[in-house]
């Protein structure tokens, strides 16, 4: 109890982990979250790597010379320099992220050199979309407000060309919660294993108060249909971590 108290008592600025620090209701993707953002991610969500392996080879289906293609919520561009350095000829890769820090980080601390890779700092939710082949949101889309996601979604679809593909990976809810607690225990159990002391978890889960609003597999599922999305399919999944491949 004196673990779970001082806790309590330090989650208004508490750490979560890996260098970066946070407030109650507050988890930026600014300030020093890029320059630690990488090893944080990777040790938090299960699967995260073996995720852009996927993409990577589900891209092979869809990516041609003269594709163009986006990933939404690109962070530092680890997984856009992957899918670019695959497919070099011919392939226009456009990364967008609400969050200048995180573009200005991509931009300069690694190697961009290979010249298909375009940054850009901007809301997806207003981005205007050129016609493209494949698109990509790597564990992005549970941090928009739900009520601007249907018409992202929207916005995507009408972009995408006919037998174009959008891949969504998300955290999801549980349909109930027995389920709901049994997913969130497991995870819990993730991150301890992986090292995270239980301050750390608390001022994490505290900082995505309000930030981070997963919807359930059924909701994903129901919101990619609303836009007309027919042939949709689970990818990838590990307990409360989905990945959807959706097909125009």
């Amino acid at each position: 109890m004196g673990t779970l108290r001082r806790a309590i008592a330090t989650a208004r600025d508490a750490k979560a982990g890996d260098g970066i620090r946070v407030s109650r209701a507050g988890w930026t993707f600014g300030d020093q979250t890029p320059q630690h953002f990488d090893r944080h991610v990777t040790r938090s969500v299960p699967g995260y790597d073996v995720g852009h392996r996927l993409v990577g080879q589900v891209s092979d289906f869809f990516v041609r010379k003269d594709t163009i293609a986006y990933e939404i919520g690109t962070s530092t561009g680890t997984l856009l320099r992957q899918l670019a350095k695959r497919h070099r000829n011919g392939t226009r890769w456009i990364g967008i992220d609400a969050e200048g820090a995180m573009i200005e980080h991509a931009r300069n601390a690694y190697d961009n050199s290979q010249g298909n890779i375009e940054y850009v700092v901007a809301d997806a939710c207003e981005f205007e979309f050129e016609p493209s082949d494949f698109i990509v949101s790597y564990y992005t889309v549970q941090f928009i407000p739900p009520r601007r996601r249907q018409s992202l979604i929207d916005q995507i679809y009408k972009s995408l060309n006919w037998g174009g593909a959008l891949l969504l990976f998300e955290k999801v809810r549980a349909p109930d919660a027995r389920f709901q607690d049994m997913m969130s225990g497991i995870y819990t159990d993730h991150k301890l294993e992986n090292g995270y002391s239980p301050e750390e978890i608390l001022g994490k889960a505290s900082s995505l108060k309000g930030v981070l609003e997963p919807f359930s597999t059924r909701g994903n599922l129901d919101m990619l249909q609303r836009a007309g999305f027919v042939d949709v399919m689970t990818i990838f999944k590990h307990v409360c971590f989905e990945g959807f491949l959706a097909i125009k």
